[in-house]
């Protein structure tokens, strides 16, 4: 069934823009599976967020979370490079993204109720607490937890296509082997100490090489939301994720 759920996640993505008016282009998905009581979901609660929730708490008879990452186009990732504001393409990249997240989970659901199975429908973002800045579900890391990537310096899950994208999830009941976790970084200044170019690129300061401070990224992201107020909301910022060895590939990989 992993073959199945695979096809349906990467087929979905790529007939996207002939049932939706979109703008952005994706590049062919990547996903991963966990087992829904893998111990490392417990280490959230101390990660993340004491409220950190389990799979289980979406689907009592959970035994599997799927994650996938949804690369962008590098037309999106060129865009965002220049100037401090994210560009209007990668604005609607993210808004389109977070849609097509939201509908890929939701016909997922259709097609496994068919074969019997349930799953959950999670939104790709703003399920957050917006004083603390912390999700109860956090797609990347839960992705992490299925082998989907590594974190990089920047924060985000670097993936064997690079962190330029979105990474979306879902629990089912429906057992699935889960995917190896590999071993070592996908992160270069992890690696070897060596890169940092995603903190060089921080427009806020808010990204250090021995601390983040959440809130300044996100009062960049605010900004970015009320610059491009006209097309959706769009708080998102990205500057750290573009022109970096990690934004489309794997960069320990090809060392």
């Amino acid at each position: 069934m992993n073959d199945k759920v695979e096809f349906i996640i990467k087929q979905f993505v790529k007939n996207y823009s002939e049932t939706r008016d979109v703008q952005t282009k994706w590049k062919e998905p990547l996903v991963a599976y966990s087992d829904a009581m893998d111990n490392m979901f417990y280490d959230l609660k101390d990660v993340v967020s004491p409220s950190h929730a389990l799979p289980k708490d979406f689907l009592p008879d959970a035994k599997t979370v799927v994650a996938y990452f949804i690369p962008f186009d590098e037309e999106v990732v060129k865009s965002n490079i220049e100037g401090k504001k994210s560009s209007q393409i990668w604005a609607k990249a993210y808004i389109e993204t977070n849609q097509l997240i939201l509908d890929l989970n939701t016909f997922i659901k259709n097609e496994l109720q068919k074969s019997g199975y349930e799953s959950t429908i999670i939104p790709a973002t703003h399920n957050f607490d917006e004083k603390k800045l912390i999700s109860d579900w956090s797609h990347r890391h839960v992705a992490f937890i299925a082998g989907l990537g590594k974190f990089g310096l920047n924060n985000m899950l670097i993936t064997e296509k690079g962190c330029c994208g979105r990474v979306g999830s879902f629990i089912t009941n429906l057992k699935i082997e889960p995917t190896k976790r590999k071993n070592g970084e996908n992160c270069l200044y992890k690696h070897m100490s060596i890169c940092k170019k995603c903190v060089d690129r921080c427009v806020n300061n808010a990204l250090k090489v021995d601390c983040f401070d959440r809130h300044k990224c996100y009062e960049m992201c605010l900004y970015n939301a009320e610059f491009h107020s006209d097309i959706g909301l769009a708080d998102v910022c990205g500057k750290c994720l573009v022109n970096i060895p990690c934004s489309a590939i794997n960069p320990v990989k090809i060392e």
